[in-house]
């Protein structure tokens, strides 16, 4: 198994396993089982950090969908923002996690567990291993921090 990795957000760590793989939206999968085409999707720990608290969650399409690549599927709110959800691959929507509807909170606490997302029928191959993902991520730190130091002080005025 490919080794975990940590990518610092400052001072905050934002975990990367090695088991994983990785969208450029910021978003894993992993093989739900049996089938390999079945993928579950879940936030990052990066994306979780930036979020800060999910307090909403909304689903747009119903499970049994097909959607395309960055088709709009959801809905969140955040303690940082409000904003829509995309598909990172394209594929059938198996089902949602429905539980998250009513605890949004559990992707805060668990993004790589019970905070998983949704499963799709879809093909991973467009999709990153840790060590791309890790790159992707230090490609696109600088300005991520020059985007959250601007919403910082818009808010300051």
């Amino acid at each position: 198994m490919p080794e975990p990795l940590v990518f610092m957000m400052g001072k905050h760590p934002a975990p990367v396993p090695g088991d994983l793989r990785y969208c450029k939206n910021h978003m894993w999968c992993r093989p739900a089982g049996e089938q390999p085409s079945v993928l579950v999707f879940g936030f990052t720990a990066y994306a979780v950090r930036l979020m800060q608290d999910v307090y909403f969650l909304e689903w747009r399409v119903d499970a049994g969908k097909m959607v395309t690549l960055r088709q709009e599927i959801g809905f969140i709110e955040t303690q940082k923002a409000t904003s829509g959800l995309y598909a990172p691959v394209a594929g059938t929507v198996v089902r949602f996690n429905t539980a998250l509807l009513n605890d949004p909170g559990t992707i805060n606490l668990d993004s790589y567990g019970a905070g998983w997302l949704f499963e799709l029928i879809g093909d991973a191959a467009e999709t990153l291993d840790a060590a791309g993902y890790y790159a992707h991520l230090e490609a696109g730190w600088d300005a991520t921090q020059r985007m959250i130091k601007g919403q910082i002080n818009a808010g300051a005025e």
